[in-house]
């Protein structure tokens, strides 16, 4: 039958149309990395969390090396580079967020031809002060 080939060709198309780049399957900001997973995805948090994580899920760059370049008020405040070793492979950096650096926050991954692949933006936010407390709401 020629309908199974083409359906499991339309559901593979669907699903890499889905992904943020073609040679990224994934691409999020999270509070942790466990067993090469991203855990609690967010695209914001308060100055209490302290440390974000950029979790990438590359795909087919084999021999290529990938940067995470963290950007702060148009500064950049870290580059990590990894070596991608297998067609499938999973990187990750994090940054340490002082309470004053709240904003906007980018991450570019760049490939070793310093082509931009993708960015993704995380904002930093201050947590208001309760009323009268002097106490950050939580």
């Amino acid at each position: 039958m020629k309908i199974v080939p083409l359906l499991f060709l339309l559901l593979v198309k669907s699903a890499i149309a889905q992904w943020p780049h073609k040679n990224i399957s994934q691409a999020v900001f999270a509070k942790s990395v466990e067993d090469r997973a991203p855990i609690e995805i967010v695209t914001g948090a308060n100055d209490s969390l302290g440390k974000i994580y950029f979790f990438t899920n590359i795909r087919d760059l084999t021999g290529d090396t990938i940067t995470h370049r963290w950007i702060y008020k148009d500064k950049v405040k870290a580059e990590i580079s990894f070596n991608i070793k297998g067609k499938r492979w999973r990187v990750w950096s994090s940054k340490n967020l002082w309470h004053t650096w709240t904003g906007q926050w980018k991450v570019e991954v760049i490939n070793q031809q310093n082509e931009l692949l993708l960015t993704k933006i995380f904002e930093f936010r201050t947590v208001p002060l309760k009323r009268g407390t002097g106490k950050k709401n939580g």
